[in-house]
C-alpha cells in the first residue's frame, strides 16, 4: 500500500504537535516544583518547538492549496514566513533565558535535582521520537527542518540537564542550574540563526542554497545550439520549488528548429539543479561559425534527447 507523502507529513506534524504541547505543560509544572530555571527554560524552548510544529502544520495546509487568479504562484511562501517568524521567536526567547540565567547566577537557589533528572529523561524520549517522525521530511521542506532543528536542540539540552542534575546531586553546586539555562539560551540562538538566514534569502528572492549562477549558466551553454546566456535570475518560490528566467541566444533558425533546444535546456535544469519552473526567452543572432557548426552536427541528437519519454517538468 502506497502512502501519499504530503498526507504522511501532515499526520506526523499533528501527532508531534500534540505530544510536544502535552510535555510542555508537564515540564513547566515540574520546573516550578523543582525550582529549576533549567527546566523552566527548557519548557520555554519546548514551547517554541510546539509553535514551530504548529506553524509548520499551518504552512503545510496553505502550501497544499492550489494557485488561483490572485495567488498565481500558490501559497508556497506561507511555509517560509512561518519558519521566519518561528526563528525570530526563538531569538526573543533566548534573550529572556540569558537574562534570567544572569540573575540566578548572581543569587543561586536550591533545586530538586531528582525531578530535573526524571523530566529531562522524559523530554529526551519525546524529542527523539518527534525527530524520528520528521527525519525524512526535513530534508525536503525548510519549515519542517525548522521544527526538526528545534527538536534537535531540545534533545541536546535534555542531555545537558540530565548531566547537570547528576552533578548537582553529587556536589550540591546549584550554580549548575543557571549555567545550564545559559547554555540552552546559546543553543536556541544557534538553531535559529541558520533558519533566519535561509528564510530571509528566500523572502528576498536570493539565489537558492547550493546553486551558483555560473554553474547554471555553464550548464545551459553546454546545450547544443546555445550561443550565449544573459539576464539569468534564479530564486525560490518555497523551500522546495525554484524558478528561473533568462535570455538565451541561439542561431537564426526557424521556430520549429528551436523547440528541441528549449526542451533540452529544461531537461538539464530539472535534472541537474531541480529547477522545474522556467521562463526562457530566445534571441536569434548570427553565432560564430564554430558554434553554428556545432549546432548543425548535434541537432539530431538534441531532438532525440528532447523527445525522451521521461518527464522533467514544463518550461515557459
Amino acid at each position: 500500500m502506497q502512502h501519499h507523502p504530503q498526507l504522511s507529513s501532515g499526520k506526523a506534524l499533528s501527532w508531534s504537535l500534540a505530544i510536544t504541547v502535552a510535555f510542555v505543560a508537564v515540564e513547566f509544572v515540574a520546573g516550578l516544583k523543582a525550582n529549576s530555571l533549567a527546566l523552566l527554560s527548557d519548557a520555554g524552548h519546548n514551547f517554541t518547538d510546539a509553535l514551530a510544529l504548529m506553524l509548520a502544520w499551518v504552512a503545510f495546509y496553505f502550501e497544499s492549496k492550489p494557485a488561483d487568479e490572485v495567488k498565481t504562484y500558490g501559497y508556497h511562501r506561507a511555509g517560509i514566513l512561518a519558519a521566519f517568524i518561528n526563528a525570530l521567536s526563538l531569538i526573543g526567547l533566548a534573550a529572556y533565558v540569558l537574562y534570567e540565567s544572569y540573575l540566578r547566577l548572581r543569587k543561586p537557589q536550591p533545586v530538586d535535582e531528582l525531578t530535573m533528572l526524571v523530566v529531562a529523561l522524559a523530554g529526551l524520549g519525546v524529542n527523539l521520537g518527534v525527530m524520528w517522525a520528521l527525519h525524512h521530511r526535513q530534508k525536503q521542506d525548510l519549515n519542517v527542518r525548522a521544527a526538526y532543528m528545534h527538536m534537535l536542540g531540545d534533545a541536546l539540552s535534555s542531555v545537558g540537564i540530565i548531566a547537570g542534575a547528576l552533578l548537582i546531586r553529587w556536589t550540591s553546586w546549584y550554580t549548575i542550574d543557571p549555567l545550564l539555562s545559559a547554555l540552552i539560551g546559546g543553543l536556541i540562538i544557534w538553531t535559529a540563526w541558520d533558519i533566519v538566514r535561509e528564510t530571509l534569502n528566500i523572502l528576498l528572492e536570493g539565489l537558492p542554497r547550493g546553486l551558483t549562477l555560473e554553474g547554471v549558466r555553464s550548464a545551459i551553454l553546454e546545450v547544443p545550439g546555445v550561443c550565449d546566456v544573459h539576464d539569468l535570475h534564479i530564486w525560490s518560490l518555497g523551500s522546495r520549488i525554484h524558478a528561473l528566467s533568462c535570455h538565451v541566444v541561439i542561431p537564426d533558425i526557424p521556430p520549429s528548429e528551436s523547440e528541441p533546444i528549449l526542451q533540452r535546456i529544461n531537461y538539464v535544469l530539472a535534472e541537474r539543479f531541480g529547477v522545474h519552473h522556467t521562463t526562457i526567452q530566445f534571441e536569434h543572432a548570427a553565432c560564430p561559425v564554430s558554434e553554428v557548426g556545432c549546432w548543425n552536427s548535434t541537432r539530431e541528437r538534441s531532438r532525440a534527447l528532447a523527445s525522451e519519454p521521461r518527464q522533467v517538468g514544463q518550461g515557459h
